[in-house]
């Protein structure tokens, strides 16, 4: 039976990722904000800022003011310290306020995390949200993804974050530790990679991982280029327009073969008489399901193994948040933790 709830209850879902996080409401209410959390530096940071915590892209635009902390990394709290510990939970007080659940008599929430950050960062993750909510569950992002999607049997899913790749194969019940997977080569692993190769070729160049990223987010591609990528850096002090196109192309495409490898390893080890249904039910989800043309890519690297339907979700940036808020608002009193 699911838990007894005052009418005034207030069912929230959270996305806690590497490089954005977003809530879900039961009244409706959505929120986003990219994972950046700081402090400022000092008194004069602290009266040119006028706040004693910025977030996001607040926190982007004027970090050379602030202990700037990007807390989830490679998907779990970043070196377990105390200050990302402390940006944690800043981050979930900041999503929560956001949605404004103050009139509620309670609040129930259901937290999705990067499958590394659920086995080695729950207890820190329930002490961010303990403040907030009377009751608590945490889950695996790409589990929240299929619940919501309803892809609850014979799919997987495939969650490309900024911290780690996470898998979940699904089969008509609450997945356990075989069925997932986690792979440290997300989107922070393609930013390195592509700062490395425009460094190397182009050294008078000056590049920032900030502006890397950017680049990626924007014009990531594997598979023929549609146009040329083909960005303004400075040069020596001057604004220089440089083609990327290859580098580009390099390090979106590398990320394929490992994650092939993953989904054949996942699907080998599922029950054979369901196999090709699971072929026909993959899923791409978060940020990196944006990278141009890797549904294709993906599909047409597996075809050696039969036939493969690789789709990307509707909306990466809210499936997470979504998926855990119907978490919340279904889930059996067994599963939510008591605050």
């Amino acid at each position: 039976m699911p838990p007894k709830k005052a009418s005034s209850t207030v069912y929230i879902g959270i996305d806690l990722g590497t490089s954005r996080s977003a809530i879900s409401a039961s009244n409706g209410k959505k929120e986003w904000v990219q994972s950046y959390v700081g402090w400022p530096r000092d008194f004069v940071s602290r009266k040119l800022l006028g706040k004693n915590v910025l977030f996001g892209a607040d926190a982007l635009d004027n970090r050379l003011s602030l202990n700037i902390s990007r807390p989830l990394e490679q998907g779990v709290i970043r070196d377990g310290t105390e200050r990302d510990e402390e940006a944690v939970r800043e981050l979930v007080h900041h999503l929560i306020s956001k949605i404004r659940p103050a009139s509620a008599s309670e609040v129930f929430a259901a937290v999705g995390v990067p499958a590394e950050a659920l086995r080695v960062n729950k207890l820190a993750i329930r002490d961010a949200v303990k403040e907030h909510a009377d009751r608590l569950m945490v889950v695996s992002e790409p589990f929240a993804i299929a619940y919501g999607m309803g892809a609850l049997n014979n799919a997987l899913i495939i969650d490309i974050g900024a911290g780690t790749v996470d898998f979940c194969i699904m089969h008509g019940t609450m997945p356990g530790e075989d069925d997932q997977r986690t792979l440290a080569l997300g989107g922070d692993h393609i930013d390195r990679q592509l700062l490395d190769l425009v460094r190397e070729r182009h050294p008078q160049a000056s590049f920032s991982e900030t502006m890397v990223r950017a680049f990626k987010e924007e014009k990531a591609f594997v598979g023929a280029a549609r146009s040329r990528v083909k960005v303004s850096v400075p040069v020596a002090g001057v604004m220089t327009t440089l083609d990327i196109t290859s580098e580009m192309q390099r390090v979106c495409e590398g990320i394929v073969p490992p994650i092939a490898e993953a989904v054949m390893d996942l699907i080998s080890r599922y029950e054979p008489d369901f196999q090709e249904q699971v072929k026909k039910n993959i899923y791409l989800a978060g940020g990196g399901s944006q990278i141009r043309g890797l549904d294709s890519m993906l599909a047409d690297v597996l075809k050696e193994y039969g036939g493969f339907k690789v789709t990307v979700i509707d909306d990466p940036l809210y499936a997470g948040a979504d998926g855990a808020l119907a978490l919340a608002q279904e889930m059996p009193e067994e599963y939510w933790e008591d605050m």
